[in-house]
């Protein structure tokens, strides 16, 4: 080695020689030496040679590779010193070469030369947080080493911006909903969101802006937000920014404009706004209005012409926005005009305004108004911006039509005009007198009231009326005796003279003082009948007829001591047979008899014509019940029979066919507490019983009772009736309803679908004895109410015992009989023809100029008169101490008997949660009404959607987590709460309602799969309105809740609907969605049997007059948009 000490010598004898073992690049200097054998010796080294070798491929590479730092952007390496033994070579290259993915899966190489003599190498501008392969290669010019690949993860990074073009925001009023996608550059797992928001400018100068403003932080996989309590027409400055663990990236701003919203116009106090009125003119007090979110523009009285045949031009809105001219509306036929116009400045304070004043206002005739005509005048205050208009308005009173107009009288020839009426209304007064004493000697016909006397009645039973209603929906709940079981026949005195006959038509009325008459009358209401005459009316000494102005005192005194009065009633019908009925008892009928101790008595059975060769074939368990008097007649009305065993289906459809009856009400269902009560009589598509054929057609399934309509003919008769059958299904097993309104509905639907000319309409129950007996007194005594006045339920059951054995079975029946026609009176006929339901809408909103009140507003009192109010022992299960947490609100706690009761087990939790089973048009128990969710009930909630197959969840009121309302769904991905898990599938929004597809499963019974729910969220709700702001966009969510319903489940699926106390709100989605079913399905509305309804579950629900109408305008808007 030239510079090396290490010296070697190798003996040669040939004139070539190879060297081995020499160093890689290494210089060597080689001299040759001649050696003489023996004494020769050896000579002098010649010259040298001097020369390198070639480099080796190197050995390895470093073998102690090492990271020793890793940041977002860039990765220190570390190794060993790469020494001679291992380069091989002492010229050579060391490169890290790396590649990895990009975000948008495009892989990205690139290699680095590093400095060799370097103890750490840096490999830089890498993205962060992704994985990175690194590898080192030796190479030298004789060949070259790689390592094998290490892959390390760079860490995290603040995120980049939210990308701009993704931010989309939808301004409401009060409300901005922002959508947003990921940064493009996550630079690692984002971990929340932070929008900040400040009001910038606003349309109103009076509106405070949020000024620094207000942060919300939201989780990571939210994707929008709405912004509430905001202010109208206000600009927001919105930042959004993301952040991982390193920090927050820079914030991506938008500026949004919420919508204004319309003036607001305070309630005038009972007849504040009316001051005067002439025959062409009227004199109203005209109110500054409030701003919301831009100054009022302009004020405008509006003249309506009132004609209920005319269609309005805006079916959608209540106000007139579209300015015409009393000249225009003259010409084009408009229902409306423009009497005046003014500034805002010509509003300052409360004014007095004469409509009719025959001036001009910026350019709008006030001509004189019409003498013979009626007119509703309204208010508009209008606030405008440069892209919208908003419009409040307020009815501020109705003008009446006048016969004639008004004339100022001439004094002079006033005192003889006064002279001249003063005779002839004499005259004709004593005249009048005269024709009455005649009418009331000759005939002693009955008086009726108007409708305005029983208001004022109304008013003053209204205290009275509203401590003792609810006395009647506590009835005593035992048991209902099973007729199999009675050991002994009820019968009564077969002397006692039948209940119509005993009524002495032509001597029980008597005139009464007004104010006897204003001391015992019920309240009335709008549409019902049971208005009758003041009269005593004697059926018997002991149990006279009760006049309907005294039943609800009657029912309270009788229920007094444990209704001691009812029982000791009850308790003096005369039990046992009462009348021969040898033909049941033959041996040949005796299976034709459900139950052996109630069967047909021989004077009133219902005698078949018998078949050829059979002599018993006459024969059915099945009885006439005359309703008769001279009053009004109905002989054999009624057929009381037994639901039919297997023998006598022929036999029932014969009688059907004898009788002519166009109508079968069955009040029973098939089997009940295990037991057969009736055998199932009817076919599901055809079937021949002996000669006849029984053809199904059609069936109409409501909540509590089915309308199955079927075809019949015999052979032999070309002719084809049809018959309907009215299955009433809402009879608990035991006891009765706890509540009327349900069958007083079936009794009604029954009686309007009875053909006058029809016979007899059959009413079974399973012995045709209880339930039958209760269906025909109650129907009997809403007869008798509505034509006499009068009820007489004792009598009429001894009549109906009389013709069949123990007609009305126990004490809790005839107590409910009771009940039920009380419910009836207090309520009355409240359904209204679709056809006829504008034209009665206008009259019921109509404000009466003397009360300055409406038939929809008293109907509303009514309609709180008779809700009844649960007490503590009703709602038990929500007053105990470890479910009191889970209720917001300590008021309108559901019933015990209205609670589902949660299934699947989380832990301790109780079963228990805040909500309420409610009917809808077609099916019981298809609504769950509920709280939203508190903290500590969101796992609680879940629970209920899964345990009760809830397919849709309507949300009526807006998260807020200073009243505990917290978000209980992911945005994305999945979530667990408690034994449920929760997968968001989609997010959509389509006007005011945000859709989202949720895929729930239970993870304690994954065997069951999952079940997919669809939650409704709807904006279009402020917290502060009583009332959504538009009928047609709540209408809309109606409509898509149900026809997501109808695809999904097969129809079965139940909706879950909330608002923050499973009240008000929730009441009128529930009561519109019933009302718009009856009028598609029943062609009639009935917006207070829906609300009752919904009542009889849940007190609260619908819970204002404000949102009493807009049930009502809801259906309104239902039939035109129809």
């Amino acid at each position: 080695m030239t510079s090396g000490t290490w010296t070697e010598t190798h003996a040669v004898n040939s004139p070539n020689y190879k060297l081995w073992h020499l160093d890689p690049d290494t210089e060597y200097e080689i001299r040759v030496l001649l050696t003489r054998p023996g004494e020769g010796g050896t000579g002098k080294p010649g010259p040298p040679l001097i020369t390198r070798t070639k480099c080796a491929e190197p050995m390895r590479t470093p073998k102690r590779l090492k990271i020793a730092e890793t940041r977002s952007r860039l990765i220190a390496v570390d190794w060993e010193s790469l020494g001679y033994n291992i380069t091989r070579c002492h010229t050579f290259n060391v490169t890290i070469c790396y590649h990895y993915m990009t975000a948008n899966n495009r892989s990205k190489a690139d290699c680095l030369d590093m400095d060799p003599k370097a103890p750490r190498h840096l490999v830089g501008n890498l993205p962060p947080y992704t994985n990175v392969s690194l590898k080192m290669i030796l190479t030298n010019p004789e060949g070259r080493k790689e390592s094998d690949e290490t892959i390390i993860q760079t860490d995290e990074d603040v995120p980049g911006p939210v990308p701009s073009q993704s931010l989309r925001a939808t301004p409401f009023e009060d409300r901005i909903l922002l959508y947003w996608k990921e940064p493009a550059e996550p630079n690692g797992v984002i971990i929340q969101y932070e929008i900040s928001y400040s009001g910038l400018r606003s349309f109103d100068p009076s509106v405070p802006l949020q000024r620094p403003g207000l942060t919300v932080s939201l989780p990571s996989n939210a994707t929008h937000h709405l912004f509430s309590q905001l202010h109208p027409g206000v600009t927001y400055q919105l930042s959004i920014r993301a952040s991982t663990s390193k920090g927050f990236g820079p914030a991506t701003t938008l500026n949004v404009t919420t919508n204004i919203s319309a003036p607001t116009i305070d309630e005038y106090d009972g007849s504040e706004a009316f001051l005067n009125e002439t025959a062409t003119t009227i004199t109203v007090l005209l109110k500054p209005a409030q701003a919301k979110g831009a100054p009022i523009s302009a004020y405008q009285i509006v003249v309506e012409e009132v004609n209920p045949q005319r269609t309005r031009r805006q079916a959608s809105s209540d106000c007139y926005e579209v300015p015409v001219s009393y000249h225009s509306a003259s010409s084009g036929g408009s229902p409306y005009y423009y009497a005046a116009q003014l500034s805002p400045s010509n509003l300052p304070e409360p004014l007095p305004f004469t409509v009719g004043d025959n001036k001009t206002y910026q350019g709008f005739w006030n001509p004189p108004l019409a003498p013979r005509k009626n007119y509703n005048i309204y208010l508009q205050a209008v606030s405008s911006t440069e892209r919208e208009t908003k419009t409040q308005c307020l009815r501020l009173a109705t003008k009446g039509a006048t016969e004639e107009p008004e004339v100022i009288p001439d004094p002079a020839k006033q005192t003889d005009r006064v002279v001249k009426i003063a005779g002839i209304s004499a005259g004709v007064l004593v005249f009048i007198l005269l024709v009455l004493v005649a009418i009331l000697l000759v005939k002693k016909r009955r008086t009726y009231y108007s409708y305005s006397y029983y208001l004022k009645l109304a008013k003053k039973r209204k205290d009275a009326i509203g401590t003792t209603r609810q006395e009647m929906t506590h009835m005593v709940n035992a048991m209902d005796r099973s007729y199999a079981d009675q050991s002994t026949l009820h019968g009564e005195d077969p002397m006692a003279v039948t209940f119509m006959d005993s009524h002495n038509y032509n001597n029980r009325y008597e005139n009464h003082s007004g104010s006897a008459a204003e001391n015992s009358r019920l309240l009335d209401v709008p549409r019902y009948h049971c208005e009758g005459t003041e009269s005593p009316y004697q059926t018997g000494q002991l149990h006279p007829a009760i006049r309907v102005a005294d039943l609800l005192q009657h029912i309270n005194l009788m229920k007094t001591s444990d209704s001691y009065g009812f029982k000791e009633e009850y308790e003096s019908f005369f039990e046992g047979q009462s009348a021969s009925w040898d033909v049941a008892k033959k041996e040949q009928n005796r299976t034709k008899n459900r139950y052996g101790n109630i069967i047909a008595y021989d004077h009133s059975r219902v005698i078949l014509q018998p078949i050829e060769d059979d002599p018993s074939s006459d024969y059915i368990n099945a009885n006439y019940i005359d309703v008769s008097g001279n009053g009004y007649q109905r002989p054999s009305h009624y057929i009381a029979t037994q639901g039919p065993v297997h023998e006598t289906v022929y036999d029932f459809w014969r009688m059907v066919w004898q009788e002519q009856s166009a109508c079968i009400v069955m009040v029973t269902n098939l089997v009940e507490v295990g037991r057969v009560k009736c055998y199932k009589y009817w076919p599901d598509d055809a079937e021949v019983y002996g000669d006849f054929k029984v053809t199904f057609v059609e069936v109409e399934p409501l909540a509590e009772y089915v309308v199955r309509t079927f075809t019949l003919e015999r052979r032999g008769f070309n002719e084809v009736r049809e018959v309907k059958q009215f299955h009433f299904t809402g009879w608990p097993d035991h006891g009765v309803p706890y509540h009327a309104t349900g069958l007083l509905s079936f009794i009604r639907r029954v009686k309007i679908s009875n053909p006058p000319s029809a016979g007899p309409i059959v009413v079974h129950c399973s012995a045709g004895a209880g339930r039958t007996g209760c269906f025909i007194v109650i129907d009997i005594m809403l007869d008798m109410a509505e034509r006499e006045g009068v009820v007489d339920i004792y009598n009429c059951v001894k009549a109906l015992r009389s013709r069949r054995i123990n007609m009305v079975q126990t004490e809790e029946q005839y107590i409910f009989i009771h009940d039920a026609i009380l419910e009836a009176c207090l309520c009355g006929e409240t359904a209204i023809p679709v056809c006829e339901f504008k034209a009665a809408y206008y009259e019921l909103i109509r404000i009466d100029s003397q009360t300055n009140s409406s038939h929809l507003k008293d109907e509303f009192q009514t309609l709180n008169s008779v809700t009844p109010q649960p007490q503590p022992e009703d709602c038990s299960i929500a007053l105990l101490p470890r479910n009191q947490d889970k209720n917001r609100f300590m008021d309108g706690l559901p019933p015990d008997r209205c609670l589902p009761f949660l299934i699947t087990i989380d832990g301790e939790s109780s079963n228990y949660i805040n909500a309420a089973l409610m009917d809808s048009y077609r099916q019981p128990a298809a609504f769950i009404v509920t709280q939203h969710p508190l903290p500590n009930t969101v796992k609680d909630f879940w629970r209920l959607v899964y345990d009760y197959g809830c397919t849709s969840l309507v949300m009526l009121n807006e998260i807020d987590l200073t009243q505990g309302c917290p978000q209980y769904w992911p945005e994305e991905g999945m979530l667990r709460y408690g034994p449920v898990q929760v997968e968001c599938m989609s997010c959509s929004m389509d006007c005011d309602v945000i859709s989202r597809l949720f895929r729930v499963c239970n993870l304690t019974r994954p065997q069951e799969g999952y079940l997919m729910v669809r939650q409704f969220q709807y904006l279009g709700w402020a917290g502060h309105r009583e009332v959504p702001a538009s009928k047609r966009s709540f209408l809309k969510l109606i409509l898509q809740v149900d026809q997501w319903q109808r695809e999904g489940e097969e129809g079965e699926g139940r909706t879950i609907v909330h608002c923050l106390n499973g009240g008000g709100r929730s009441g009128v989605f529930c009561a519109s969605s019933i009302v718009c079913e009856m009028a598609k399905r029943q062609s009639v509305v009935d917006v207070f049997h829906a609300v009752k309804t919904l009542r009889n579950s849940k007190p609260n629900m619908v819970d204002t007059p404000e949102q009493y109408r807009f049930c009502y305008d809801l259906a309104l808007e239902f039939i035109e948009s129809s």
